[in-house]
């Protein structure tokens, strides 16, 4: 694999010389990460790095940008001189497609452990006579003892101890992010949002509450949702 530098003079814009300040435009991969920029005369260049290269660099987006200022690799990049930096990834599709994510623990209302597992039911070939379902993005399951009823009516307090514990106990076994999806969450979030706190407090680097990533009312979808942000956050933030 190698990484190569190249340079297009002529521009299909005409030439916005913006103070001496630069453009760029960056795709970063699974792979290799290109950065374009636009150079104060309007002209094009472009440099192809390895996303991963940490005997050079840190950061491959940072490091293209500092090739094209002709910077050296630890210098500070000049806010003034830069115009726009637009970024773009696949590192999320491709740790979903790949299973790369983070470990992520379910936090679910007493009862419904298996319900983000059986899903809507839907199925892509009606008639067939053996369903394989999708593995989990979840490692493992904490149903806790909770329950909020639809007009925000308290029907189970939440049992603040045994939750605690199931954390603690998650957490030391090196599951580093936390998805919390109550029964009615989306609506009445006063159980999510203590169980949050809660799960911070055990030290988890990654916790998404549904009522604040899909607050939505049906419990798969908004459940679903929530699983791949707490999977994932953790990749896209790194």
């Amino acid at each position: 694999m190698t990484e190569t530098t190249e340079t297009t003079e002529a521009s299909t814009r005409p030439s916005t010389d913006d103070g001496g300040r630069w453009e760029f435009w960056i795709d970063r991969g699974g792979t290799f990460t290109d950065v374009i920029g636009r150079r104060p005369d309007g002209g094009l260049v472009s440099v192809k790095l390895l996303s991963d290269n940490d005997a050079l660099y840190p950061d491959a987006a940072l490091e293209g940008i500092r090739r094209l200022l002709d910077l050296a690799s630890d210098a500070a990049i000049p806010p003034a001189r830069l115009a726009a930096v637009k970024m773009g990834t696949t590192i999320a599709t491709n740790a979903l497609l790949e299973h790369a994510g983070a470990r992520t623990v379910l936090v679910i209302t007493e009862g419904f452990a298996d319900q983000l597992r059986i899903g809507t039911q839907a199925r892509p070939d009606i008639f067939a006579r053996r369903i394989e379902l999708p593995t989990p993005l979840y490692e493992d399951v904490i149903e806790a003892r909770e329950r909020i009823a639809a007009d925000g009516t308290v029907i189970t307090a939440l049992d603040e101890d045994a939750l605690a514990a199931a954390l603690a106990a998650a957490r030391a076994r090196g599951i580093a992010a936390c998805a919390i999806v109550f029964c009615h969450g989306y609506r009445t979030p006063v159980h999510e949002q203590r169980a949050g706190a809660l799960a911070r407090a055990a030290g988890f680097d990654q916790v998404s509450e549904s009522h604040q990533a899909s607050p939505l009312m049906k419990l798969v979808g908004r459940g679903d949702t929530t699983v791949v942000d707490a999977y994932l956050s953790p990749i896209l933030r790194r």
